[in-house]
């Protein structure tokens, strides 16, 4: 099977990094931010998990950026494939989207590495 790297981030934080698919999170599904008892948590939390997790749409978008990567694996110039998710903040919806897809992508037997580029850095007061 096939190398996969996702990467996680927040806009507001920095420009997205490199990927050769690139998820915005950002516009189509609820920011765990507007909820003060989740704002201050990041996905290593389980509330959060669920909140994300539980947003209708998020697992059809799970499948469907798998799908994706499967078809970038398996175009002629084979290596790794790079998927970027990004949200506003980078602390919640990205991370647990990156989280499922590399589950996702691993039960099929894809290589994944799995890196956080802005969940660790201070929510953003907006």
């Amino acid at each position: 099977m096939s190398v996969v790297e996702i990467v996680s981030f927040g806009y507001l934080h920095d420009e997205p990094p490199a990927a050769h698919l690139t998820i915005d999170l950002r516009h189509h599904f609820r920011d765990p931010h507007v909820s003060p008892e989740l704002r201050y948590m990041t996905a290593d939390d389980e509330p959060v998990r669920t909140a994300v997790l539980n947003t209708p749409g998020i697992t059809a978008l799970v499948e469907a950026t798998a799908a994706a990567v499967v078809a970038f694996a398996s175009g002629p110039s084979a290596g790794t494939v790079t998927v970027a998710d990004g949200c506003a903040g980078g602390r919640h919806r990205a991370p647990t989207f990156a989280r499922a897809l590399a589950e996702r992508l691993a039960v099929a037997g894809h290589s994944v590495t799995v890196s956080h580029r802005d969940m660790g850095k201070a929510v953003v007061q907006r």
